[in-house]
């Protein structure tokens, strides 16, 4: 039991009661307006530095989910975010919320099926050679022929997005991927880059012509940035023309040529940047890409220092 004199030793002296309000009222000058309720005590949970994340604490490891759901190639963003909202996915079992983070261990599903994750490998790009008029997808309307984005392999992806597809009139190199994230990038950096295309008409141009289409000027009133246009032999009343473009697309090369009053009967794509259409491919066959191709067509931004 404690004795009197303990509990005199226990209690505060005037002096030691003045030097703590001082300390205190030292304190509330650095101290914004209301910065002490919110650091809590220490041991409280408003104390701890190292607090979870707001998101049904999860820590902030891993990457958002609606990312990841792009990168797989199961939906676009805003599709992911659409089914985010609608309650449609889960997240080990507990329904998922915009901007949660997930990690590889956790099992994702969508209205109740097993989302099987793997890993988005260059392979998962591919170059194809469409043939003029051939679907990329299943049209609506029944069709004995199997589109173009049917025949790639399904351990690709369930989800193909064309980059800067041609017209369907028109055909060549087509570039295809999986990768949500990737399909983004490649269309935004593939119309800095010059593309190649050979284009078919009946007759041969006039020097004015080839001048106008040198010029870039089309219907909208924008200009495209053609750096060459030269003939390329043709069979009969047909010519083929080879021109270079940056940034054009199968449309706007058509339409350069008409604007000229040439007949248009064919635009293939046979280039874009350093990947051009192999010869050995065949129409209507494709091939993935390699790491080092993927790489050329996304140049890394420039850095400002």
């Amino acid at each position: 039991m404690r004795s009197k004199r303990d509990f005199s030793d226990a209690t505060p002296r005037p002096e030691q009661r003045a030097a703590g309000r001082f300390r205190a009222a030292e304190e509330s000058k650095h101290t914004g307006p209301g910065e002490r309720h919110r650091r809590g005590r220490p041991g409280s949970r408003r104390f701890s530095p190292s607090r979870r994340g707001h998101h049904g604490g999860r820590s902030a490891e891993g990457e958002r989910l609606q990312k990841v759901l792009a990168r797989m190639g199961v939906a676009s963003r805003r599709e992911a975010e659409d089914w985010i909202r609608a309650g449609r996915i889960t997240v080990n079992g507990q329904p998922a919320v915009l901007g949660m983070r997930v990690t590889r261990s956790d099992r994702l599903r969508l209205d109740g099926r097993l989302i099987h994750r793997h890993e988005i490998a260059a392979g998962q790009v591919y170059l194809c050679h469409r043939s003029p008029g051939e679907h990329l997808r299943s049209p609506d309307e029944p069709s004995e022929h199997q589109a173009l984005v049917e025949r790639l392999p399904r351990r690709a992806g369930n989800r193909f997005i064309m980059i800067s597809p041609m017209p369907r009139i028109d055909g060549g190199l087509e570039l295809v991927t999986s990768d949500g994230e990737l399909a983004a990038t490649l269309q935004r950096t593939i119309h800095s880059l010059p593309s190649e295309f050979s284009v078919r008409v009946l007759g041969e141009l006039t020097d004015a012509q080839l001048r106008n289409i040198l010029d870039g000027l089309l219907d909208r009133g924008d200009r495209l940035q053609v750096e060459s246009c030269e003939p390329s032999g043709g069979e009969g009343a047909n010519r083929w023309y080879t021109i270079v473009a940056r940034g054009g697309s199968g449309k706007d090369v058509r339409q350069l040529f008409e604007r000229q009053g040439a007949l248009v009967s064919r635009v293939l794509r046979t280039r874009v940047g350093t990947l051009v259409l192999d010869r050995h491919l065949s129409r209507g066959q494709f091939r993935p890409l390699t790491k080092d191709e993927v790489a050329a067509l996304t140049p890394p931004e420039p850095t400002v220092t």
